[in-house]
């Protein structure tokens, strides 16, 4: 059986690497309330419901340059390109932002399955 692979994107701090750790059943991924922890792509492999599948946690990309941005912007490329499906994380609590538009035309090119998480409705 083929195994399939996930790269979640998002912009930073919508809680992209906790839903990794949470999916992967283990705290592979640094999480913290700081922007900008995540840069390179992290790796897990997990089973959801009988199915074998690889996650890859990926930085915030942001419209606005930061430090390091371009670099984080090549890595979740990559993690884009090697993904079968695309799991994009937004935040609930404050609502899309330029930053998701941004994200979301990025991903409109890709020509692969995008699922839209809401995260932090709570």
């Amino acid at each position: 059986m083929k195994s399939g692979m996930i790269a979640i994107v998002g912009r930073p701090n919508v809680g992209k690497s906790t839903i990794f750790n949470r999916i992967a059943g283990e705290r592979v991924s640094i999480v913290e309330d700081t922007p900008g922890v995540t840069r390179d792509r992290i790796y897990a492999t997990s089973d959801w419901a009988g199915r074998h599948f690889q996650l890859i946690d990926t930085g915030g990309i942001q419209l606005q340059d930061q430090p390091y941005q371009e670099e984080i912007r090549a890595q979740v490329q990559i993690a884009i390109n090697e993904a079968d499906v695309i799991l994009f994380v937004v935040n609930g609590k404050t609502g899309l932002t330029d930053d998701d538009e941004y994200i979301a035309q990025i991903l409109q090119r890709q020509n692969k399955p995008v699922v839209l998480a809401v995260n932090m409705i709570d």
